[in-house]
């Protein structure tokens, strides 16, 4: 990893975790408390804005085509057509090298097949997976948001278990099942990681 001037590092943090579990809610808190110089990754998509989104704030909104050709010039760290919606999401390498150069610690929230791609190209990234206490909390946290049909529910729980078989392949693993002592656990994490990395560069 890149190094400033002052001997700062920056580093990679990857955060993902099934639907309903939080995580962008959590990681809101994390990046008002934490006390290293946390920025966000913009991923890029294809998809139209919703209303009250901004580009270049929420998502870098592409074109089809532009997106493409983007990512086949190798522009992507990662990316993937969202089965079922017909748009394509992705991390563009600039987002991650730029806040790199300068000492930043990045951080892609991201899905865990898009994790999985990123960790292969960064495998000392700081990989956290956000997950509920339980399958059973997650149906109720997504019951909850009054925004699914069944059929939804269901690919949204399938997909859970899917993911939530893979959280062994993290760093860590953070259960919200209470805000503040997760975004405590979070912050926590990142200040440990961040005096290892001093440590390693006092040698």
């Amino acid at each position: 990893m890149p190094a400033t001037a002052t001997g700062n590092t920056g580093r990679l943090v990857i955060v993902s975790g099934p639907s309903g579990a939080g995580k962008t809610t959590v990681m809101r808190r994390v990046f008002e408390q934490a006390t290293v110089p946390l920025v966000s990754s913009i991923s890029a998509t294809t998809r139209p804005p919703r209303p009250g989104e901004v580009d270049g704030v929420d998502y870098h909104f592409l074109a089809e085509e532009e997106f493409d050709s983007r990512r086949r010039g190798g522009e992507f760290l990662e990316c993937f057509e969202v089965f079922g919606s017909g748009h394509w999401y992705g991390t563009l390498k600039s987002e991650v090298t730029t806040g790199l150069s300068t000492g930043k610690w990045v951080v892609l929230e991201i899905d865990v097949q898009g994790a999985s791609a990123v960790m292969e190209q960064y495998p000392a990234a700081i990989s956290i997976f956000v997950r509920p206490s339980s399958i059973e909390e997650l149906r109720r946290r997504l019951l909850h948001r009054d925004t699914e049909t069944e059929e939804s529910l269901r690919r949204r729980l399938d997909r859970a278990d899917a993911e939530l078989a893979l959280a062994g392949r993290y760093r860590y693993e953070v259960i919200n099942d209470d805000l503040d002592r997760a975004v405590r656990e979070i912050c926590g994490i990142l200040t440990k990681e961040q005096k290892s990395e001093a440590d390693r560069y006092a040698r």
